[in-house]
């Protein structure tokens, strides 16, 4: 499974205790299968590390940037833990002069394998493992532009990547056992859950159905609790302030199954981890629950 990683007190932390210390804060973070080693983003480079903080090794992007502004390089670890993805959005990150890349390289070393250019300009990339272990998803989210959704797969020494049509949806989550996936529109007025790999529409629902007036939102957040069920995450304004409710859709029907008390109240602080269970990360610390 893919390991839940988070930042905080000069570490990167995954369940069970584990931790990662690191000489700066990443600007995103992904944990090893085997928790022996992390990598992590920085402004201007890519770094591995074993559970001393001891850098194992480490890849610049390019040019170096005082501060890279405005967007953040993405990294995740493959499902057998053999290779890291590594997003760069080099168009707006000026590390190169070219569009975004999309690289995979040899964990053990930081050797890259297979690389891709792609037609994008966006301000980061979201990358979710497929759990059939040869495929990631990558969504690039290019601000007012909409967000890019691709597919990747490594055959050889080559990075083969197959775009979907839309630029309008953003890329939730991946079911646990990887039939389906989930999107949030880009103006989060509904949640659709796909047919995986082809990505036809089979359910949507929007924020009406979930009892709401026109001005409340879905945020991009959620995820499959477990084969059947999936949690969405509506917003709204009370009072000038901004509130959140976790809610339980069927993805096989669409049908409304209630509010869930995710026991967070962090929008985007549910990490499903399947079979109806899921963690949560406050003050440091990840919390298992069941329903």
């Amino acid at each position: 499974m893919i390991i839940p990683a988070r930042y905080s007190g000069g570490a990167i932390l995954a369940p069970g205790g584990i931790s990662f210390p690191v000489a700066v804060a990443p600007r995103e973070q992904a944990v090893a299968p085997d928790l022996t080693s992390a990598v992590y983003t920085t402004d201007n480079e890519l770094l591995c590390v074993d559970r001393a903080g001891v850098v194992r090794w480490r890849r610049a992007f390019g040019t170096f940037q005082e501060k890279a502004r405005n967007v953040q390089a993405g990294c995740v670890f493959s499902l057998n833990g053999k290779t890291v993805w590594l997003f760069r959005p080099d168009a707006m990150g000026h590390w190169n002069d070219s569009n975004d890349t999309w690289h995979v390289l040899d964990a053990a070393t930081g050797a890259v394998i297979a690389s891709a250019d792609l037609d994008t300009a966006g301000h980061g990339g979201h990358q979710h493992v497929h759990p059939g272990g040869t495929d990631v998803l990558l969504d690039v989210g290019e601000g007012q532009d909409g967000s890019s959704l691709f597919r990747g797969r490594l055959i050889g020494d080559t990075l083969e990547v197959a775009p979907y049509s839309w630029k309008n949806r953003v890329l939730v989550a991946l079911a646990v056992d990887g039939h389906q996936f989930m999107t949030v529109h880009h103006e989060q007025d509904d949640v659709a859950f796909h047919t995986y790999p082809d990505g036809e529409v089979v359910i949507r629902v929007g924020v009406a159905d979930l009892g709401y007036d026109e001005d409340a939102w879905l945020e991009w957040a959620g995820g499959y609790l477990d084969a059947d069920t999936a949690v969405v995450v509506a917003g709204g304004e009370d009072d000038d302030e901004e509130r959140f409710r976790h809610h339980l859709i069927d993805v096989r029907t669409g049908a409304h199954l209630g509010i869930f008390d995710a026991h967070t109240q962090d929008a985007y602080g549910v990490i499903p981890v399947g079979s109806g269970a899921w963690l949560t990360f406050d003050d440091g610390v990840f919390r298992h629950h069941v329903r």
